[in-house]
């Protein structure tokens, strides 16, 4: 009986330490309302060891540990505007089955519109950091599709046709095919996603020309209650 009570207790608990007390913190801030977490089950080892073979990639250890604890991360949440909510956060994680090659396909589905593999360029807004390729060279499957503002993907460069890819990084892809460099781990990015509560276009925070005025509105708007509620920070500007 007591081992039961325990259990209940860990699993009652398990959404709020996996979203790092966020829904908690968001369920505080006046004007906020419909706080969803998407609960769901573990991926299997078959399935993460069959992505490996399959995409030739060897699945960073803190997202394979990711998915052995959820296949995926969906947390939405809403504000009120005019006593009407209104969909504003949204953090997304894709499963391991939807961990899937950006280049099998058009990166916008516009009749005629080119390939990814046909719109390969220098950013020169960008530091001199590799860059990824849109070709054999790097393998990029998408991580969140950010609600059509762009993609954040899982990114391993100097790839070669017969070797395993080993090491990853993890891009953001803006809605002009430029490419910004976001974090070298998995873990470190899921900090980042939690910490900026999913608002609209915050990974626009490290891009040289930033999020839309109405996206840094509402950053603002959070941030200056957030500091009065929680030591949880909301990056607004990008690291130097």
């Amino acid at each position: 009986m007591e081992d039961a009570k325990d259990e209940q207790t860990l699993f009652k608990g398990f959404p709020e330490r996996l979203t790092l007390g966020i829904t908690r913190v968001l369920g505080s801030f006046p004007g906020v309302s419909n706080v969803r977490f998407v609960e769901k089950e573990p991926a299997e080892k078959r399935c993460l060891l069959s992505w490996e073979q399959k995409n030739n990639c060897t699945l960073p250890e803190d997202l394979k540990d990711f998915y052995l604890t959820t296949d995926g991360f969906t947390l939405t949440w809403s504000a009120k505007l005019e006593n009407d909510p209104v969909p504003i956060g949204c953090m997304v994680i894709n499963s391991i089955a939807k961990l899937r090659l950006l280049v099998q396909s058009n990166i916008y589905s516009l009749p005629g519109a080119p390939t990814v593999a046909d719109l390969d360029f220098k950013d020169d807004l960008e530091e001199e950091q590799e860059q990824p390729h849109f070709d054999s060279r790097s393998r990029i499957f998408e991580l969140d599709p950010c609600s059509g503002n762009g993609r954040v993907c899982l990114v391993y460069k100097n790839c070669t046709p017969d070797a395993v890819a080993k090491k990853s990084e993890i891009w953001f892809l803006d809605r002009c095919l430029y490419w910004h460099f976001l974090t070298s781990s998995f873990t470190a990015y899921y900090r980042l996603m939690i910490t900026h509560l999913g608002l609209p276009e915050w990974q626009y925070v490290f891009t040289p020309y930033g999020p839309s005025p109405q996206a840094k509105q509402w950053g603002l708007s959070i941030s200056r209650f957030c500091s009065m509620v929680t030591p949880i920070p909301i990056r607004l500007v990008k690291h130097s």
